[in-house]
């Protein structure tokens, strides 16, 4: 299998604009930014989808996210908020098969927009709320701490 692109990154096989690293992270400018200072963070470790990150890389790339989204907050990049946004699979719009954290500015009028489905203006009855309730916390039972 060819390795994906932030492993070839990781490996110093393609170029990137750093803006943190350590033993378990990077964090790297995104070369299809949605704003100017949109960041990237990604472990160095190939790891598919969040489930399968040991607990403390996961928390790490959070806290190193939110490293990377004070020092943001601290420039002129223009921004009003941030947005901390991770896809995990392909229809959640994970166009690279590897964990990476995204971390960038939004303003009025960045034109950077999620569309809600047809259908969320009508929220479901509670008592359906609890069955899906149920049948989470039944999975959780299942599969414990990793």
């Amino acid at each position: 299998m060819e390795q994906c692109a932030f492993c070839r990154i990781v490996a110093g096989e393609l170029p990137k604009t750093l803006v943190h690293e350590d033993e378990r992270c990077m964090a790297i400018m995104d070369i299809q930014p949605i704003t100017r200072g949109h960041v990237l963070v990604i472990p160095r470790k190939h790891v598919t989808l969040v489930r399968d990150l040991d607990d403390d890389l996961c928390s790490h790339l959070m806290i190193v996210g939110k490293r990377v989204g004070a020092a943001i907050r601290e420039t002129e990049i223009e921004h009003e908020a941030l947005c901390y946004f991770l896809a995990d699979g392909d229809a959640a719009g994970q166009e690279i098969p590897h964990v990476h954290l995204h971390v960038f500015p939004r303003f009025e009028g960045d034109g950077f927009r999620l569309m809600f489905p047809p259908g969320y203006m009508h929220p479901p009855e509670r008592e359906e709320l609890e069955r899906t309730a149920a049948v989470i916390r039944a999975s959780l039972g299942k599969i414990g701490a990793r």
